[in-house]
C-alpha cells in the first residue's frame, strides 16, 4: 500500500501540472501512471475527484469569463451523457472504448499538430457542439475522462485559447461535478477509499496552480500545440494501457 500512495501522488503531481496548463486531460495524465499498480475501482474514482478539484482550482485562478451561449450545448449534451456513462459503466468493454479513442487521438491530432493552416470546422452549429458535449458526458460518467472530445472539438473549430479555455474548463467543472455526486449517490465511493483523496489534493494543489500560472503567459499558438500535443500523448498513453491487456 505505501507504493501505492507513491504511485497516486506522483500521478497527482503531473496531472494537476497539466491541467493547470492546458485545462483538461488529469485522468488521461494520472492514468498512465495508476493503471500500472492502483486497482481499478480506486482509480476510476480517484480520476473523477483529481480532475473535479483541478478545476475547482482552476475556475478560481483562471478567470476569462463565461460565454453562456457557446457553452451551454456542450454542458446540454454533458449531462446528458454522464448518467449514461454511470449505467454503462459495469457492462462496457472499456478497454475497446479506451483503445479506439487513443486510435483517434494518436492518428488525428499530429495531422492536426504539423498541419500550417488547417480550415475551422463550421458544420453542425450548436447540435454538433451538443454531440461532442454529449460524449464528453459518457466518458466523464466512465472514469473523468469529461475533456478530450469537447477539447478535440474546441480546436477543430479554431476557437481562441481564452473561449476554448472557458468552454473546457467550465464544461469540465460541471461534468465532473454531477459525476462525483452520482458515485457518491450510489455507493460506487468506498469510505477507505477517502484517505487517498487527501493524498490526491494535497499533491496536486501547488502544481495545479503552476500551470494555471505559465498558462497566463503562453501565446494562442503554443496553446494551440500544448493541446495538441497533450491529446496525442493521451491517446498514446490509452493504448499502453489498453493494447497489453488484449494479449494477455
Amino acid at each position: 500500500m505505501p507504493e501505492a500512495v507513491w504511485i497516486i501522488a506522483l500521478g497527482a503531481i503531473v496531472a494537476g501540472f497539466v491541467q493547470g496548463l492546458s485545462g483538461f486531460a488529469f485522468s488521461l495524465v494520472a492514468m498512465s501512471f495508476w493503471a500500472w499498480t492502483v486497482e481499478p475501482e480506486l482509480a476510476v474514482v480517484l480520476l473523477v475527484f483529481g480532475a473535479f478539484t483541478g478545476q475547482l482550482v482552476g475556475a478560481f485562478s483562471v478567470r476569462r469569463g463565461f460565454a453562456v451561449p457557446v457553452l451551454l450545448p456542450f454542458l446540454v449534451g454533458g449531462l446528458a451523457g454522464i448518467p449514461i456513462g454511470v449505467a454503462v459503466l459495469p457492462l462496457l468493454d472499456a478497454r475497446l472504448f479506451k483503445t479506439m479513442l487513443g486510435l483517434l487521438l494518436v492518428v488525428w491530432c499530429p495531422i492536426m499538430l504539423f498541419s500550417r493552416s488547417p480550415p475551422p470546422i463550421r458544420f453542425g452549429g450548436r447540435l454538433a457542439d451538443g454531440a461532442a458535449g454529449l460524449i464528453g458526458g459518457v466518458m466523464a460518467g466512465l472514469g473523468g475522462f469529461a475533456g478530450p472530445v469537447p477539447t478535440l472539438w474546441c480546436t477543430l473549430r479554431q476557437m481562441d485559447k481564452n473561449t476554448q479555455r472557458t468552454v473546457v474548463q467550465n464544461f469540465n467543472l460541471a461534468t465532473l461535478g454531477v459525476t462525483m455526486a452520482i458515485y457518491l449517490a450510489t455507493g460506487v465511493v468506498k469510505v477507505e477509499m477517502v484517505p487517498m483523496f487527501a493524498v490526491v489534493a494535497a499533491a496536486m494543489l501547488l502544481p495545479t496552480l503552476l500551470g494555471s500560472r505559465i498558462y497566463i503567459g503562453i501565446s494562442e499558438a503554443t496553446f494551440r500545440r500544448i493541446v495538441l500535443g497533450l491529446l496525442t500523448a493521451s491517446g498514446a498513453a490509452m493504448l499502453a494501457a489498453t493494447l497489453p491487456q488484449f494479449f494477455s
